[in-house]
């Protein structure tokens, strides 16, 4: 297993990128989904609340499902904010977003039983590869936004064990609608009715919503359990601090679902050892049980994160509308939600000044990178197969100046292509 683990190919472009910037290179750096602290600081009362916590003497060991109080603080907040009754027995705190996905495929997830989840999406394919599932991808193109539709689901769930939602979507920024899920939910239940009535073992939803509360003005962030309330035995949220307050490096995430699900993902994780840093939980329940802080917070921060993609999908349109020829080759989604844009940069076939012909998709990000000091990343990094033209771009490590600068350099870039 571990010899055909693949690294994270976001990670090594990113590499790439600070070693040119440490040579002295000004690149407008749209790769990795991560905040740079200078852009985007925590909240005050998180930071705050980690020093005291420390001050305090809060440096031992947490509890492995977490932070009592913290449990109770997240059941709080989803029945204040997403109208969801969770029991903290049915919330489990670990270290970030990324040991509860492991947790949660390793929990219901056999060698051998089928994972169904769209494309692109962010690594359940290596999460599959860790478990030894048999990997379902279903492609998902433009036309929805990227995003599955029951239509597409449907003839994949029999036999299924696992489904993968991410909502907003890493890689695209775009968010499914509330008629869309419901029907996908709908297709569930309907699905587990009938494995009820032969004894065969349901089929779960796990439903990342690590970026809800960065959707745009406009957008409206739905749940599973939400819209159709069935769902709660089947649902297992994915959930944390670390996108919506900039707190990558905090670790603190979170996932709500079926007490039995979670009672065995709480042991699982304990074995590992992956449980969230206790300072920074005490922390997060403060924040978590203050509600005017965090609008506070997020008026700030999410108009800033939307300024910046709204320039890049305006770059964009300005550069389509600059040629006919120009117009054929690039064009990028509105944004909805999360720090990312999605685009297409489809040159494929024409030549640089160098003299190179642009035939993949790693051709096009080269290329940027070298002539318009634009680096992005290629759909491929997100399972998707093919030369498309699409890559996502993540806003949280740059400034309106350097969007500014940067566009204006990548048409010039491919305005000189032949």
């Amino acid at each position: 297993m571990a010899a055909g683990l693949v690294g994270s190919e976001i990670l090594k472009i990113a590499a790439d990128i600070r070693t040119r910037q440490r040579e002295g290179q000004s690149i407008c750096n749209l790769t990795v989904g991560d905040f740079a602290p200078a852009q985007f600081p925590i909240p005050d009362a998180l930071k705050d609340g980690v020093v005291t916590a420390l001050d305090n003497g809060e440096t031992n060991y947490p509890p492995a499902s977490g932070v009592q109080e913290l449990r109770e603080a997240v059941a709080r907040f989803y029945a204040r904010e997403l109208k969801l009754d969770y029991s903290p027995g049915a919330i489990l705190i670990a270290g970030g977003a990324r040991p509860l996905i492991y947790g949660t495929y390793r929990a219901v997830v056999d060698p051998g039983d089928k994972v169904v989840y769209p494309v692109p999406s962010w690594n359940n394919n290596h999460y599959c590869q860790m478990v030894g599932a048999r990997a379902v991808e279903v492609e998902c193109g433009p036309e929805s936004l990227f995003l599955p539709t029951r239509d597409a689901l449907v003839p994949e769930l029999k036999g299924a064990r696992l489904l993968c939602i991410n909502s907003p979507l890493n890689p695209t920024g775009t968010a499914i609608t509330a008629a869309s899920l419901r029907s996908i939910c709908e297709a569930i239940v309907e699905e587990n009715e009938g494995r009820k009535r032969t004894g065969e073992r349901p089929l779960y939803l796990m439903y990342d919503q690590i970026y809800w509360m960065l959707c745009v003005d406009g957008v409206e962030h739905v749940t599973p359990v939400g819209l159709v309330p069935e769902m709660a035995q089947y649902t297992i949220f994915i959930d944390g601090i670390s996108k919506a307050f900039a707190a990558t490096g905090l670790r603190v995430g979170w996932s709500a679902g079926p007490a039995d699900v979670i009672e065995r993902m709480s042991a699982l994780l304990g074995h590992v050892g992956a449980w969230a840093p206790r300072a920074e939980q005490v922390a997060t329940v403060g924040v978590l049980d203050d509600p005017p802080a965090i609008r506070s917070y997020l008026d700030r921060f999410r108009p800033a994160i939307n300024t910046r993609l709204r320039a890049l999908h305006q770059g964009f349109e300005t550069i389509r509308a600059s040629s006919p020829a120009l117009a054929e080759i690039v064009e990028s989604l509105p944004p909805m939600g999360a720090i990312y844009l999605t685009c297409r940069i489809a040159p494929f076939g024409k030549r640089t000044p160098g003299g190179t012909v642009l035939r993949t998709n790693e051709d096009v990000r080269a290329y940027l990178l070298e002539a318009a000091r634009f680096a992005v990343v290629p759909f491929q990094a997100f399972g998707v197969r093919g030369d498309t033209g699409w890559f996502r771009l993540s806003v949280g490590a740059v400034s309106e100046a350097e969007i500014a600068d940067a566009m204006p350099r990548v048409g010039a870039a491919l305005a000189a292509l032949e």
